[in-house]
């Protein structure tokens, strides 16, 4: 009597890995490619898992250490221990229900501790956390964790637009600073340049009135020498009246003067001329007095 045998034949893809089981109970794990069972013997493919890289993005709501609410998004990425693929096979029914409860349980753990600027910049701390719980409890079922990253971290609204308020007033307090420093720096350059244009009038002014005193010096002195009998006074009594209708012919061309005039006369130039001539002399009679009184 002959030996009958049957067989069937499964193909499993690449990057996948078969768990056979032998009358209900697991046998072995098949590998990628053509593989043969035997079911007069009890041994059938009970199925097929991925090991390719799987992606769970989790939403938490939780409350921070300042008792703001936010969203924290993270991304969980696992796969299947090729090695230990029978354990998540059969241990777990629905392994990214068990990922998403611990990942709850851990972020409602650590950022409660924090405040929400604390939370922002140690988002990466509360990921290596997380990934650290996940990858200890995960790989007894099979599954290794990759990598966790949290995506985003959404707080309340009127929290985010406090916040805006909040870095808005900061940069225009920042803005108002360098503004009063650049006023104060502009003020400091006019107040300079006001002084510098000062100190040049004046030096101006100073060389003006001396070149007319040489000017008169030197035409009384001309004066005197070429007309005969002309005195000191006759001189300064004719530049007078010169200086006075050089005044008058200026006033006359300019059209935005606004000039008022009083009673006067050629006569006055005299007057005027005297009452230098006076206060000279009793300034140098003064200056006498005291030198002999010493």
């Amino acid at each position: 009597m002959g030996n009958a045998s049957c067989f069937l034949v499964g193909c499993i893809d690449q990057a996948s890995v078969g768990v056979v089981e032998k009358w209900g109970r697991f046998e072995k794990l098949a590998e990628p490619g053509l593989n043969f069972f035997n079911p007069c013997a009890g041994q059938y493919l009970a199925g097929v898992l991925s090991t390719r890289i799987n992606s769970l993005d989790v939403k938490i709501e939780t409350k921070t250490k300042d008792n703001v609410f936010v969203q924290i998004v993270s991304s969980i990425q696992y796969r299947v221990i090729k090695q230990n693929a029978d354990d998540a096979y059969y241990e777990l029914q629905n392994p990214e229900e068990q990922i998403q409860a611990y990942v709850f349980d851990v972020v409602r753990a650590q950022v409660p501790r924090m405040t929400l600027d604390q939370l922002f910049e140690q988002k990466d701390e509360v990921a290596k956390s997380v990934l650290e719980e996940l990858e200890k409890v995960m790989r007894e079922y099979g599954y290794s964790i990759e990598h966790i990253l949290m995506v985003d971290i959404i707080p309340d609204p009127s929290v985010r637009r406090a916040m805006n308020e909040i870095n808005a007033a900061q940069r225009l307090q920042l803005a108002s600073v360098y503004k009063g420093e650049a006023d104060k720096i502009l003020q400091v350059k006019k107040a300079e340049a006001e002084a510098e244009a000062k100190y040049l009038g004046g030096v101006g002014v100073a060389r003006q009135r001396q070149a007319i005193t040489d000017g008169l010096r030197e035409n009384i002195l001309n004066f005197s020498h070429k007309v005969e009998g002309a005195t000191a006074k006759d001189v300064m009594d004719l530049i007078l009246i010169t200086q006075y209708f050089d005044t008058i012919k200026d006033l006359g061309n300019s059209s935005k003067n606004t000039t008022v005039f009083i009673p006067h006369g050629p006569g006055h130039i005299r007057d005027i001329g005297d009452q230098i001539r006076n206060g000279m002399m009793e300034g140098k009679a003064g200056t006498s007095f005291n030198v002999d009184d010493n």
